[in-house]
């Protein structure tokens, strides 16, 4: 099993789509496992307060780092501290860029034993924690005591970390022996296009026809390969 392990203000805000479709039927395979951690639970003070003014002035709020560090913790107890090996990841617009090769080093990254010690993490699941920020960010601090690697997906800035959690958790699980179908199991093997069509062969709208391109009505494989190997209007 692999679980991922998911620190986030708003946990609401992706658990829906983590949870249907195909993911949603790992879930329920018990092929992979996603739990989430709030820091608003964590937090400390009078206030339970999770943001703070950052130093040296500037706009927005700053997650402060005891309410993150503190469900971190909660969530890395789960398969031990001194478990090596469990992939640790911090969203952030400078970090690594997330792409494919990456998701398969994931999913198929295992745990490694601490020395001296006999039972693997969490009974032998594969763990991967992602550490969502908000506002202006989160406290420099908190990824460097944490050791996270930072990772971005993508050359933009979103509102937070939620969505390229869940971008994360897709890509990786796709790698995980059986969470896709019978049918989408040969996605990575085939030959594939980034133009695919389907019934009518003939589409009429609006008064214009749209055809489904002949090469792919001709049942020679050998071209249709070809032709889906090229890039559209090549």
């Amino acid at each position: 099993m692999l679980h991922f392990h998911i620190i986030t203000l708003f946990p609401e805000s992706i658990e829906p789509y983590l949870k249907s479709s195909i993911l949603g039927r790992a879930i329920k395979n018990k092929l992979i496992k996603i739990s989430f951690y709030d820091p608003k639970d964590f937090a400390v003070g009078k206030h339970k307060r999770v943001d703070q003014r950052p130093y040296g002035g500037g706009p927005g709020m700053v997650l402060e780092p005891t309410a993150m560090l503190r469900a971190a913790t909660k969530a890395m107890s789960r398969f031990n501290l001194d478990i090596k090996g469990t992939a640790k990841i911090f969203f952030s617009t400078d970090g690594a860029q997330f792409d494919e090769s990456m998701a398969k080093k994931l999913a198929r990254k295992n745990p490694v034993r601490a020395r001296g010690r006999k039972r693997p993490a969490s009974n032998g699941a594969r763990n991967i924690l992602l550490i969502c920020g908000r506002y202006e960010g989160v406290d420099a601090r908190v990824p460097k005591i944490l050791k996270a690697k930072s990772v971005s997906v993508g050359p933009y800035v979103l509102t937070g970390g939620e969505l390229p959690a869940a971008t994360v958790v897709d890509a990786v699980a796709r790698f995980v022996p059986g969470v896709l179908g019978k049918a989408e199991s040969l996605e990575r093997s085939r030959v594939s296009s980034p133009e695919v069509y389907t019934r009518p062969e003939i589409l009429v709208w609006k008064g214009k026809k749209y055809r489904v391109p002949k090469i792919l009505l001709s049942g020679h494989q050998a071209r249709i390969n070809e032709w889906k190997q090229k890039k559209p209007g090549k």
